[in-house]
C-alpha cells in the first residue's frame, strides 16, 4: 500500500475516533489554537489505566504508522501493541525482548518498508530490527562516545528516546534525550544511519540541537520536505510538565561525529530550530490533571507519529506516557501543524 494511500486511510479513520474532549466542534478554529501554527482537535483518554489480552495498556514511548494504515504503539515496558485507528483500541499486542531474553527500555519505533520494526533500548542504547512477531533480525551499529557511562559518555535513561526515516527511507536518525558528558548542558545529539544492501545500516553523520533549558527531547519526526519535527519536554515537582514543539532543519549542520566535547565552539553549526507550539498555551478543551499542570491538557507526553497531510498542514498524533502511575494519564492529543 502506498504512503499516500496509508495516510488518508489513517485520517480518515483518526477523524472518526471516539474522543473524551469537551470540545464543542462547532468552536471556531482560532479557539482551538495553542499558536498560528499548530491548533488541537481533541484529545482523548480512552485508553488510561485500561489492560488488553493481560498486558497493561500504556507507558507509551513512541507511535507509528503500520502499512495497513493501523496505529503502533511502543510501550517502554517491552511490549508494541496494535491500534484501530478508529477507535484507538488495542488488536494486539507483541513482547520485545533483548539478544538475551531480558525485558528492553523501549523508546522509539520506526516501521521500516518491509513491516519490520526499528525499535530503540535506552538502555545501552541499542537499535534492532524485529520482524512483526517481535523476533530480532538485526542489530545497528551505536558509536562508543553514545554508549551509557562507563562504555560511553551517555547518561542513564537519556539515551535513544526518538527514531524516524527521512524522506525516501534511506537516512534513519535517532535523538539523544539529554547531553553527553563533555558537551555543553542542553546540547544533544542527532545520530543517522545509511541503508545499506540487504536493508542493513551503517553509521552516518551526526549532528547536534540545542534544547531549551532544563528540557530534553523525547520524540522527534521527519516531515514530509525533510526538516523535523521535535519534541522538547521536561518535568517539575509541584508544577507540572512542560511540553513544545519544534521545526527543525538539520541542512547545513555540522556533522559531529569526530567532535568530542561541544562546548560552544563557534565554527560548529547547530541544527536550526523554530517554535511551532509551546503547549501550555493550547486550550485545555476541559481536560482534568491528577497532578499539578500549568494546563490541565498536558501530561508526559512523549510519542508522536504524523498521520496525514495536505499542502502545508500536518496532521500530528501525540501520546503521553503514564508511567503506570496513578497520578498520570495516558492521553492521545490531534494536532494540526502548518509548516
Amino acid at each position: 500500500m502506498r504512503l499516500r494511500t496509508v495516510l488518508t486511510t489513517v485520517t480518515a479513520c483518526l477523524a472518526a475516533a471516539t474522543s473524551l474532549s469537551a470540545a464543542d466542534p462547532a468552536v471556531a478554529r482560532e479557539n482551538q489554537a495553542c499558536s498560528p501554527s499548530v491548533t488541537i482537535d481533541r484529545f482523548s483518554d480512552a485508553l488510561d489505566k485500561t489492560t488488553y489480552d493481560g498486558t497493561f495498556v500504556g507507558n507509551f514511548s513512541a507511535l507509528a504508522l503500520d502499512r495497513d494504515g493501523q496505529l503502533a504503539a511502543l510501550s517502554d515496558r517491552s511490549s508494541l501493541f496494535t491500534l484501530n485507528a478508529k477507535t484507538l483500541q488495542p488488536t494486539g499486542v507483541t513482547a520485545l525482548a533483548d539478544d538475551n531474553g531480558s525485558a528492553l527500555d523501549s523508546e522509539g519505533l520506526v516501521i521500516d518498508r518491509d513491516g519490520t520494526r526499528l525499535i530503540t533500548s535506552e538502555t545501552e542504547p541499542s537499535i534492532r530490527r524485529y520482524s512483526p512477531d517481535g523476533t530480532i533480525l538485526d542489530r545497528l551499529p551505536v558509536p562508543a562516545s553514545l554508549q551509557v557511562a562507563p562504555a560511553g559518555r551517555a547518561a542513564a535513561n537519556g539515551t535513544f528516546e526518538g527514531l524516524t526515516l527521512l524522506p525516501g527511507g534511506h537516512t534513519l536518525l535517532a535523538s539523544m534525550e539529554y547531553a553527553l558528558s563533555g558537551d555543553s548542558a542542553g546540547i544533544v545529539r542527532f545520530q543517522t544511519w545509511e541503508r545499506t544492501k540487504g536493508d542493513h545500516f551503517r553509521l552516518g553523520a551526526q549532528y547536534a540541537y540545542r534544547t531549551d533549558t532544563g528540557l530534553g527531547v523525547p520524540e522527534v519526526q521527519a516531515t514530509p520536505d525533510g526538516h523535523l519535527l521535535v519534541l522538547e519536554r521536561g518535568f517539575t515537582s509541584g508544577v507540572g510538565n512542560t511540553v513544545r514543539l519544534y521545526l527543525a532543519d538539520p541542512r547545513h549542520a555540522t556533522d559531529t561525529g569526530r567532535i568530542e566535547n561541544l562546548t560552544g565552539q563557534s565554527d560548529v553549526h547547530l541544527i536550526k530550530k523554530t517554535l511551532l507550539a509551546d503547549m501550555v498555551t493550547c486550550p485545555s478543551l476541559g481536560a482534568t490533571a491528577k497532578q499539578p499542570q500549568p494546563n490541565p491538557l498536558l501530561d508526559n507526553i512523549e510519542g508522536m507519529v504524523i498521520t496525514g497531510r495536505t499542502e502545508g498542514r500536518l496532521d500530528v498524533l501525540l501520546v503521553s506516557d503514564d508511567n503506570q502511575n496513578a497520578v498520570q494519564t495516558t492521553r492521545f492529543y490531534y494536532l494540526r501543524v502548518r509548516i
